[in-house]
C-alpha cells in the first residue's frame, strides 16, 4: 500500500537492477541517484522535496536502472504500480499513448548518453576489458603451444609473443608488455632482462590465465542482472577467506568453515592488515559465501574454497588492469 516510508541517511530506497514495484515522492530530506561504474559508484543527481523517482519504469517494468540513497535523513511517499495501474486504465487512451512515448524517448536519450559516456571512458582507459582478455588468451595461448617447461612455470618466447600480437592479433605490444607488467606485479610471471634487448619471460602457470581469459570473456558477455562483480573495497577480506581457507579442512565438495573472529585476531601477524568479519557481509549477500553465522567461539563462514581462490586470483588482475590508464 502507498504511504509514507522514512529513512536514515545512508539508506538505500532501491539498489540498480532491483526489480521496479513503486515510484515515489519526497517529502523532506534529499535523495541521491547513483550509478554503478567500476568498483565505486557516481552520483548522478539529487533530489528534494516535492521531486519524484522511479517512475520510468512504471511504463516498462524494466529493472531500476540506478540506485537511490539518503543523503540526509528523509522521508517518501511510496506509489506501489498495482495502485497506480489501477487508475492508468481510467485514463483515456490518447493520454495514455502520449505517457508512454514520452517514457521511451527519455529511455532512449538516456542510452544514447550512457552510450556516449561509454565511448569517451573507452578512450581515456588504457585496458578495455575484451582487451584484457585478448592479451590473456595471446599469453596463454603462445606459452602452451611454444612454451617450454621448467621448474618454475613456463618459459614464454619473447619473438614468438611479439608476432602473435602484432601479426595475428593486431594488438599493440606496448599493451603487451604493460600486461605482463601487472602479471609479474600479482606474482602470476617473472621478467628478466637479459639484455642487447633480450628478455627471459617465465609464466608460473600458464593454464590460470587462459582460464581467466574464459571467465572474463564469459563475464563480459552476460547481462547486467545475471552478473557476479568483486568491488575492489571486496579484494582484502577475499585474500583473507583463500589465506585461512588453505588452513582449514575442506568436506567432500570443497566447502570449508572458517572462524572469522579467529581471522580479525590473526590477520595483522599473518596479512599485516585488519580483517573484520563486517566485510563478509557483501560477499554472503551476492552469494559469493555462505551466511555469517555465530557459533561456539565466535562468528563463522563456509565457502568453497576453490572457488573463493579462483574469484579472488581473477578480480585481483581485473582491477589492477583498471587502474591503469592512458594518463599513468
Amino acid at each position: 500500500m502507498s504511504g509514507p516510508k522514512k529513512l536514515n541517511k545512508g539508506d538505500v530506497l532501491f539498489r540498480e537492477n532491483d526489480p521496479s514495484d513503486a515510484m515515489y515522492v519526497i517529502k523532506s530530506g534529499k535523495i541521491a541517484i547513483m550509478k554503478t561504474k567500476g568498483s565505486s559508484e557516481i552520483q548522478l543527481a539529487e533530489l528534494g522535496p516535492g521531486d519524484m523517482l522511479g517512475e520510468m519504469a512504471f511504463f516498462d517494468n524494466k529493472p531500476r536502472s540506478a540506485g537511490a540513497k539518503a543523503m540526509s535523513n528523509a522521508e517518501v511517499i511510496e506509489l506501489p504500480f498495482k495502485a497506480l495501474n489501477a487508475q492508468f486504465k481510467t485514463f483515456p487512451e490518447w493520454l495514455k499513448a502520449i505517457m508512454r512515448t514520452v517514457n521511451t524517448h527519455l529511455r532512449n536519450a538516456n542510452t544514447k548518453i550512457k552510450n556516449l559516456e561509454k565511448t569517451a571512458e573507452d578512450d581515456a582507459t588504457y585496458f578495455t576489458p575484451h582487451l584484457v582478455t585478448r592479451l590473456a588468451a595471446i599469453l596463454g595461448l603462445v606459452a602452451h603451444r611454444y612454451g617450454e617447461k621448467v621448474e618454475e612455470g613456463t618459459l614464454v618466447p619473447p619473438n614468438r609473443l611479439r608476432n602473435y600480437t602484432i601479426q595475428i592479433f593486431q594488438q599493440p605490444t606496448s599493451k603487451m608488455t604493460r600486461f605482463q607488467e601487472v602479471l609479474q606485479g600479482l606474482g602470476h610471471m617473472k621478467i628478466e632482462d637479459l639484455g642487447e634487448g633480450k628478455q627471459k619471460l617465465t609464466l608460473f602457470k600458464p593454464d590460470v590465465i587462459m582460464a581467466f581469459a574464459d571467465f572474463y570473456n564469459d563475464w563480459i558477455f552476460k547481462s547486467e542482472d545475471k552478473r557476479t562483480s568483486i568491488d575492489d573495497k571486496e579484494l582484502k577480506p577475499l585474500r583473507a577467506l583463500v589465506h585461512f581457507g588453505r588452513k582449514a579442512t575442506p568436506d567432500a565438495k570443497g566447502v570449508v568453515k572458517v572462524n572469522l573472529t579467529q581471522m580479525q585476531n590473526e590477520s595483522m601477524r599473518e596479512l599485516s592488515y585488519l580483517f573484520s568479519p563486517d566485510e563478509v557481509n557483501s560477499l554472503a549477500e551476492k552469494k559469493v559465501t555462505g551466511d555469517v553465522a555465530s557459533g561456539d567461539g565466535g562468528l563463522f563462514v563456509s565457502y568453497n574454497f576453490q572457488d573463493i581462490e579462483m574469484l579472488f586470483t581473477y578480480w585481483e588482475i581485473i582491477h589492477a588492469c583498471r587502474k591503469i590508464t592512458n594518463n599513468g
